[in-house]
């Protein structure tokens, strides 16, 4: 069955031997799903079920189709209609369980009983209102909402109240099994309820003898008498927390297994509007899956969970009969990744230079050997991308075409022929005769990379943290999750058996991120590629050191003596060669006596002949006639940009070091003097004369690629290639020498030649 949002028609068979840590019993689940199914590189091992769901049912609580004040939650339940509709639309049968009636009955009952009181009558002890009126009252208002939003969506739904009693009559049964098999034919979408109007049970509920106590266990009652394939329990957080959601020491539970889960956790409170809760939830999912029913608890509050489950992400919490199987196939934790990574760096720097080089080729060598597996899961993501509205410049990051997966080959290939960084000798010194100290190159250890989505800088970090000997643990951004995958795959299946596939981690959840900025007695570095915002909440989240890639706010001063015909060469590459680029110009600088001469009318016509949209400072916007721009440290990474009018090379330096990023600055000039003031005390992290910005770039630099740009002061600045992701060891060489305070020794520190 095809599934949704067109990514899943690439679909590859699974390999159990690809899955990690297999026990018997899992490879011999695997080998089976592997006969029937067929396995999308993004579907998490414990999520391959979804690509046999045909039947689902959806059910929804109180806490998420009202507000916290009662009211409907009118987004919310749009939201849920609109994804309900799409997988009617998809060939799914949708069966809803909908909670919500009596805290909607509820609100309306205290609004027309306070509508009607007299004064008097509010100065008397407010009672609670019954719960049986307020049923019977909400549920009329719930069911016309529906059935209002799916008209709206030209679907048609259909209501069905029932009691637990009901389920005692096998001719019930029958019938109703009967009924809904006629309307999901007709794409119908039947709507169910507990009919708390004149439901004969008392609470507690839990005591209750009944068949089902709540709309949780009535969804679990449903599935196994309407033999869904899937039931989807929406709650208020992303699914089955260790403990209270609100502990921060609380840890979302991927999959549930009885054995592990039942005697760990901890609950907190019920529902704050409907009966069940989190413990309702769990008893009936509990249920439902040892009658061979797959469950899944997620968060109803996101727009698109319910089609993300079906697309085998992994969220929310999954109930599986056979989760007892999965717990040697489930991702590594945090920490195993770490270690691994760790385990492999070591193994990899064991390895002759040759050996290591060799790997460098096989990973181009597969690269091109898969570039059009690459392209179709990059395409998927890409169609994902437009559809979700995401802007162009993301998008134009995201595509990975036939030319830069070949570019990626060869940046690839070039780092494998680049001298061995790994072991070289710095420095000799002779502390003391025959006492030789040696100053030595060195892996950094294990690397954490939270990239942007631009899936070609994972290629380019996986191929420097090899030539540099570095374990690797990557978290790419989620749009690019397809992409990510299938590179990630391709990378490590040419990894030879001495190092291990597990050198390089794909991290695939955030969720796993603050565990991993824990992890400072194993991961060395963190480099976070993206936002200021981003850099600053990872340095804040761990004591790792952070090698901060701040936001691309890169300069071009035009000055009052530069060749006019270069300055307008250099303008328009530096703004429209890449404009998604962190290295594109974003703001251009014009010396004021250019304002009088032309040339600023002629540098803006050459830009908006590109189509580049103009926001000004305070004096270009009013003698340029464009709308001004509320701040100057504003990345567009789109064709805009910000012009200003400045006194001199001055005032061009004082802009930039108030406004820029520290990241690339160009001055134009044919004033040498100019220019090397501009070079000195212009305080980034690469300053150009007569040079486009975007040459600010690894490859360019001749480093082979970059694992980030860096505006840090420490350890490394500008590109970071290979050489950035080394550290020094000192070696010394004795013969029996001891310190004995010093005494009888005879300092010489002798410089030596690197080669003894």
């Amino acid at each position: 069955m095809e599934l949704l949002q067109n990514g899943h028609k690439n679909l590859v068979s699974i390999k159990p031997s690809e899955l990690p840590l297999l026990n018997g019993a899992a490879l011999t689940l695997l080998n089976s799903l592997s006969e029937t199914h067929e396995y999308y590189g993004n579907i998490d091992p414990s999520r391959v079920f979804v690509t046999k769901v045909k039947r689902i049912i959806v059910k929804v609580g109180t806490a998420v189709v009202t507000r916290s004040d009662g009211r409907l939650a009118l987004g919310r339940i749009g939201a849920l209609c609109e994804q309900l509709k799409e997988l009617s639309s998809q060939g799914y049968e949708v069966i809803l369980v909908t909670s919500g009636a009596v805290g909607l009955g509820r609100q309306r009952l205290r609004y027309r009983k306070l509508a009607n009181s007299s004064f008097s009558d509010l100065q008397k002890p407010q009672g609670e209102l019954d719960g049986k009126a307020c049923a019977a009252v909400g549920q009329s208002s719930l069911m016309a909402l529906y059935d209002t939003m799916f008209s709206q969506l030209d679907v048609t739904s259909s209501q069905l109240l029932v009691n637990d009693g009901f389920f005692r009559d096998s001719g019930f049964r029958k019938q109703l099994s009967d009924t809904v098999n006629s309307l999901l034919d007709l794409r119908v979408i039947p709507i169910f309820n507990e009919n708390d109007a004149v439901s004969t049970r008392k609470a507690p509920y839990e005591d209750s003898s009944g068949i089902f106590w709540d709309n949780d266990s009535l969804a679990g009652l449903l599935a196994l008498e309407l033999k869904a394939d899937l039931l989807v329990l929406l709650s208020d957080v992303e699914g089955l927390y260790s403990g209270p959601p609100s502990d921060p020491n609380s840890k979302l539970i991927h999959t549930y297994v009885k054995e592990k889960h039942q005697g760990e956790i901890t609950f907190g409170d019920k529902s704050r509007l409907g009966r069940g809760g989190m413990t309702a939830k769990v008893n009936a999912a509990v249920c439902a899956a040892h009658a061979g029913i797959p469950v899944i608890i997620t968060s109803g509050y996101a727009t698109n969970n319910i089609i993300r489950v079906l697309q085998g992400e992994r969220i929310g919490t999954v109930f599986h009969k056979d989760a007892h199987l999965w717990t040697n196939i489930k991702e590594m934790s945090a920490r195993e990744m770490a270690v691994a990574a760790r385990e492999g760096s070591r193994q990899l720097q064991i390895l002759k230079s040759e050996d290591r080089r060799k790997i460098l080729l096989a990973i181009a060598d597969a690269l091109e050997k898969n570039e059009s597996m690459i392209r179709h899961e990059n395409e998927a993501d890409v169609a994902d991308a437009v559809v979700a509205g995401y802007e162009k410049s993301l998008i134009s990051r995201l595509t990975l075409k036939q030319e830069k997966i070949s570019s990626l080959a060869k940046s690839v290939r070039l780092l494998a022929d680049m001298e061995e960084p790994i072991g070289q000798i710095l420095k000799r010194t002779e502390l003391v005769d025959k006492l030789i100290l040696e100053k030595t190159s060195c892996p950094l250890g294990v690397l954490l990379v939270i990239f942007e989505s631009r899936p070609d800088a994972l290629v380019q970090i996986a191929a420097l943290a090899i030539r540099s000997g570095n374990g690797l643990l990557l978290k790419g951004g989620k749009e690019a999750r397809r992409s990510n995958a299938i590179l990630h795959k391709v990378i490590t299946s040419v990894m030879p058996d001495t190092v291990g596939d597990k050198l390089i981690g794909l991290v695939t959840s955030r969720d796993e991120i603050p565990d991993l900025l824990k992890l400072d007695d194993v991961i060395d570095l963190v480099v976070p590629r993206g936002s200021n915002k981003l850099v600053s909440q990872i340095k804040e989240s761990t004591k790792i050191p952070v090698l901060g890639h701040a936001d691309g706010i890169c300069h071009v001063y035009v000055d009052k003596s530069a060749n006019f015909d270069m300055a307008k060469q250099i303008v328009r590459d530096a703004k429209t060669d890449y404009p998604a680029a962190c290295n594109a110009m974003e703001t251009l600088l014009i010396h004021k006596d250019l304002s009088n001469n032309g040339g600023l009318n002629e540098l803006v016509l050459e830009l908006q002949r590109e189509g580049v949209k103009m926001f000004g400072g305070p004096r270009a916007s009013g003698l340029l006639n464009i709308a001004e721009t509320n701040t100057f440290h504003h990345e567009y990474s789109s064709l805009a940009c910000t012009v200003e009018i400045v006194e001199d090379v001055f005032a061009a330096i004082d802009h930039i070091n108030q406004h820029g990023s520290a990241h690339t600055e160009c001055i134009v000039t044919e004033d040498s003097e100019v220019a090397e003031t501009f070079l000195s005390q212009v305080d980034s992290a690469a300053v150009f004369h007569n040079a486009s910005t975007r040459f600010c770039d690894g490859a360019r630099f001749g480093l082979g690629a970059e694992v980030g740009i860096s505006t840090s002061r420490i350890h490394a600045r500008g590109p970071v290639g290979v050489e950035g992701l080394l550290t020094n060891r000192w070696i010394l060489r004795g013969s029996g020498h001891v310190v004995d305070g010093d005494q009888g020794i005879d300092y010489t520190y002798k410089e030596l030649p690197l080669k003894a």
